[in-house]
């Protein structure tokens, strides 16, 4: 009980519980972002994974394997919104192999 009879919380406390409260989120920050660096990269290799996939399905229906991923979205294989799983990396097709260059 403070000095009037009331009920609360000090100044020092409050300040105690928001010091560890900062202390927590300092730590729990790099985590968070390092799992969102190690998300994208498997998204980007299973986009590139099924890519190939994709390549081989184009193979078979074509007879000949496509020049690049444009060329798979044009004729229906792939959707474009798809490929957004590897923003700002070139994907490129190299006789029927497909590889993520940053």
């Amino acid at each position: 009980m403070g000095q009037n009879g009331q009920k609360g919380f000090t100044l020092i406390e409050m300040l105690i519980v928001l010091f560890i409260i900062s202390v927590l989120i300092l730590i729990a920050i790099p985590n968070v972002t390092k799992h969102f660096a190690t998300v994208d990269k498997k998204g980007c290799d299973a986009y590139a994974k099924m890519v190939q996939g994709q390549v081989e399905a184009y193979r078979i229906d074509q007879g000949k394997y496509p020049a690049t991923v444009a060329e798979l979205e044009s004729k229906d294989y792939l959707k474009t919104s798809d490929s957004k799983a590897c923003e700002g990396k070139n994907i490129t097709i190299s006789d029927g192999k497909v590889e993520v260059a940053n």
